[in-house]
């Protein structure tokens, strides 16, 4: 799973960062609620966890700004106000799920989890990822075309991956370098192109039609009809 950590507690952020990645998911952090927004907005995340007291803006007006762009990822509020109205204004915000502080951590856990199933995410008992004759097997980590077993590098996994998350759908170079090199912050956007290229070549395996269609000047797409 991919998981974007909205907080601007940064011890809390390191301990969160480091349990969560021991659990092997992927995590992205923003610290305060401009640049959080930000990144929900353009990454492809599964979920955010989101702190209710956040500088700028605040966790209940960054889910309703999420719901409002209909951001799909699922959103788990973090609050310190335990009593039920603000539970229900946190929901009612467009938060999906929450969880009082201070928490345990298997708690923390354990709600990433029945948000993975409720959103059928990989890792949450949906480890396969699907788009037409493509598939992303995330548990066993293969690839496959069709009957074809694609041999991908790991940045070349990722950019296929978030491609097939908006099948169909335009998704920007910046949208694939927030997703494929999120650990890189110098990479420079040509790698896109160079990386698209290599997967093209691998993705036309068998003589099959290239399934990745340019939109110049914007980015790419997953065609549907050939994927």
């Amino acid at each position: 799973m991919r998981i974007l950590l909205i907080e601007d507690d940064r011890r809390l952020t390191r301990l969160m960062s480091q349990v969560l990645g021991e659990e092997q998911f992927m995590v992205d952090v923003a610290h305060d609620g401009d640049a959080g927004l930000e990144r929900l907005l353009r990454g492809a995340y599964d979920i955010a966890i989101v702190d209710w007291m956040l500088p700028g803006t605040d966790g209940p007006s960054l889910c309703r700004a999420a719901r409002s762009a209909r951001v799909p990822t699922a959103l788990l509020m973090l609050t310190a106000r335990g009593q039920v109205e603000e539970r229900v204004a946190g929901l009612d915000s467009g938060a999906d799920d929450y969880l009082v502080k201070p928490f345990a951590f298997d708690e923390l856990l354990a709600r990433l989890r029945a948000l993975a199933r409720r959103f059928n995410v990989p890792g949450g008992g949906g480890a396969v990822l699907s788009a037409g004759d493509i598939t992303l097997d995330q548990r066993a980590h293969l690839a496959y075309r069709g009957e074809h077993l694609l041999n991908l590098t790991a940045t070349e996994w990722r950019l296929l991956e978030c491609l097939m998350r908006h099948p169909g759908q335009v998704v920007t170079r910046d949208q694939i370098l927030d997703y494929a090199w999120s650990y890189d912050r110098d990479v420079l956007p040509s790698m896109v192109e160079v990386y698209v290229s290599y997967l093209r070549r691998k993705l036309k395996v068998g003589g099959l039609p290239d399934p990745i269609l340019t939109v110049r000047g914007v980015g790419y797409r997953l065609d549907s009809a050939h994927a």
